[in-house]
């Protein structure tokens, strides 16, 4: 699929969770901050939210929303409430 394609629905899935997988074959889980013509940022799921303790909040390149994936990097991209919910 294209680049613009992959934008179109990055965009229709901002702050929504999502399994984004690349060319590489990692796999990467996150909520969809930010969109832009070159990296979808996602906010890092971490399985141990709401149990107490402390973090750091967000961090990052760029938006400071967690990391940058290339658009032309993903092969494919899905809902994540699919998968985890």
């Amino acid at each position: 699929m294209s680049v613009e394609h992959y934008h179109k629905l990055c965009n229709q899935y901002m702050g929504r969770a999502v399994r984004i997988r690349t060319h590489d074959g990692r796999v990467h889980h996150g909520i969809i901050r930010h969109v832009d013509r070159r990296r979808v940022y996602l906010e890092p799921i971490r399985s141990n939210r709401n149990l107490g303790g402390f973090g750091y909040g967000y961090y990052g390149y760029g938006y400071g929303f967690g990391f940058g994936i290339a658009l032309g990097a993903i092969a494919g991209i899905a809902l994540a409430s699919l998968f985890f919910w």
